[in-house]
């Protein structure tokens, strides 16, 4: 499901449809979620946002990241080829041979996997 953008001061390109997603959501970490999505789109002004498996999911060059939203005693942000990121990144778990995930309760280690993620989706783009 893809919606219009909007550009917010301090924010990348946020997706009105994703706000209307969030605005609808009953989650109790949906703040972290939010936070999450902060760090996420203010990354790179070229991560654009949509609702994909009735997740928010974040796109540059194909699909990136999406918060898995049903989980409610932890927030989970699945990176679609997160496995094949190089380097060591301890927040990163890797249980799938393409796909990697970062789970927390709070915003400091997710904001902790974004950023040491980060690279890796930014890699050749300039």
């Amino acid at each position: 499901m893809r919606g219009g953008t909007r550009r917010t001061r301090g924010w990348g390109s946020m997706s009105t449809v994703v706000d209307s997603y969030f605005d609808a959501l009953e989650h109790p970490l949906k703040d972290v979620m939010l936070a999450v999505r902060r760090v996420i789109v203010d990354a790179d002004d070229r991560i654009s946002e949509s609702i994909k498996w009735k997740s928010p999911t974040f796109e540059y060059r194909g699909n990136l990241a999406s918060i898995n939203p049903r989980a409610k005693s932890h927030v989970s942000l699945m990176f679609h080829t997160g496995a094949q990121i190089p380097g060591d990144f301890p927040y990163l778990t890797a249980p799938a041979t393409s796909r990697g995930t970062c789970a927390s309760r709070t915003s400091a280690p997710l904001r902790r996997c974004v950023a040491s993620s980060r690279p890796s989706f930014a890699r050749g783009s300039r």
